[in-house]
């Protein structure tokens, strides 16, 4: 009978393991959002604050939110990857 509640104990908890790699997916989609959100919102300050550098600071935002997206990439593919593992 303690094998049975053993193996049910571990059906459970493999799906709130299952919920918190779903979670965490849905945090680095969230952050991402924000980082770049920040990001944008810094060039476009800096741009009205000095419009005759507006060339270097959209470069500067793109290698930026490129880097924000590639991390947040990275965690959504781990958390799938702890999903089917």
């Amino acid at each position: 009978m303690s094998g049975l509640t053993l193996l049910q104990a571990a059906m459970d908890l493999a799906a709130i393991g299952k919920i918190g790699i779903g979670i965490g997916a849905g945090l680095a989609a969230i952050g991402a959002g924000i980082g770049i959100g920040n990001i944008g919102r810094g060039a476009v300050e800096s741009v009205a604050r000095q419009p005759e550098a507006s060339g270097d600071i959209r470069t500067n935002m793109i290698l930026t939110a490129a880097f924000v997206e590639g991390v947040a990439l990275f965690a959504v593919v781990v958390c799938f990857l702890c999903l089917f593992i």
